[in-house]
């Protein structure tokens, strides 16, 4: 079978040789890193966040992510070394203002360049598409190119003047090196923040060790008397009672009836004190209480009086 009808095979049809490598078109990557989510794959928007290894992320995603790690989503892979949100910075973006985006290609064909970008170095002016190394600051989030940072060398933010040293630069989207020695970098960073922590807590065990002996000797009555006599409370209302004279006391306790203090002292009228009239409504020695003999009641005739 085959070859019939004069048809003739050619060596390539024949011989199979190896397979070509397929090789990624960099401008398909590049446009993928710089432009798209690492983690949902879908348009990088407002708020962008980067991890500590320099990729891009929505914060929607990372939050989304932290909420529900399941097993099934293979890009979770991307994203395992972020354990919260503490891990990843907000990043603090140049727009370009050159970059038009989707608002001449109403129709739909309308040529997109590639190497226009959203964002550009606000020192330097160069674009965040991949062509030029960038970096960002952890103590601030703000972006810049790293030749502005090789030209304009200072130990302090350019936008916002905050002070960074070395460790805090991280490159955006490096390569296999650069990922290599950020990851060195986060790991000694935890680890030094795992010590801190040990070294705080014994601090804190030995500090409330040491507050029981001082609030024992607070709880207790002092014993040293000052010079000075008592001051007497300027308001007569909070002494309600006035002791008793010894001898009173003495005389009430042997004919068998405890010693009381005068009545005089707890009773007063509520139409001398200060409160509010509404409040001196409310008790029957007040004016609006008391009725005249027309407004009384006879004890033949029935009124709500009465009762």
């Amino acid at each position: 079978m085959g070859c019939d009808g004069g048809t003739i095979p050619k060596r390539h049809e024949l011989v199979k040789g190896p397979k070509k490598v397929e090789k990624v078109d960099k401008d398909a990557e590049l446009v993928a890193q710089w432009n798209y989510c690492t983690l949902s794959q879908e348009i990088l928007r407002r708020p962008i966040v980067a991890c500590e290894l320099g990729r891009l992320y929505n914060k929607d995603a990372v939050i989304e992510f932290l909420l529900d790690k399941s097993a099934e989503k293979a890009l979770g892979k991307a994203a395992s070394h972020i354990r919260s949100i503490k891990n990843v910075t907000e990043l603090r973006l140049s727009d370009n203002p050159a970059w038009e985006g989707d608002k001449g290609n109403t129709k739909g064909d309308k040529h997109d360049d590639l190497q226009r970008a959203r964002f550009i170095c606000p020192v330097v002016g160069l674009e965040m598409n991949g062509r030029h190394r960038f970096c960002f600051l952890r103590c601030c989030g703000c972006v810049f190119s790293e030749r502005a940072l090789k030209e304009i060398k200072a130990e302090v933010c350019h936008t916002c003047g905050a002070a960074f040293q070395e460790e805090d630069i991280i490159v955006l989207n490096g390569t296999k090196e650069d990922v290599e020695m950020l990851k060195k970098r986060m790991e000694e960073r935890r680890l030094r923040a795992k010590l801190e922590k040990k070294t705080k807590k014994p601090k804190t065990a030995t500090e409330c060790a040491s507050k029981p002996g001082t609030t024992q000797d607070s709880a207790g009555p002092s014993k040293v008397k000052s010079g000075k006599p008592e001051e007497a409370d300027p308001d007569p209302r909070e002494k309600k009672s006035t002791p008793a004279p010894r001898g009173a006391a003495t005389n009430g306790s042997a004919s068998g009836k405890v010693g009381k203090p005068p009545c005089g002292a707890l009773k007063r009228s509520i139409a001398d004190s200060e409160e509010s009239e509404t409040y001196k409504s409310i008790f029957t020695s007040h004016s609006s209480a008391k009725r005249s003999k027309e407004e009384s009641a006879h004890w033949v005739t029935h009124t709500y009086y009465c009762f």
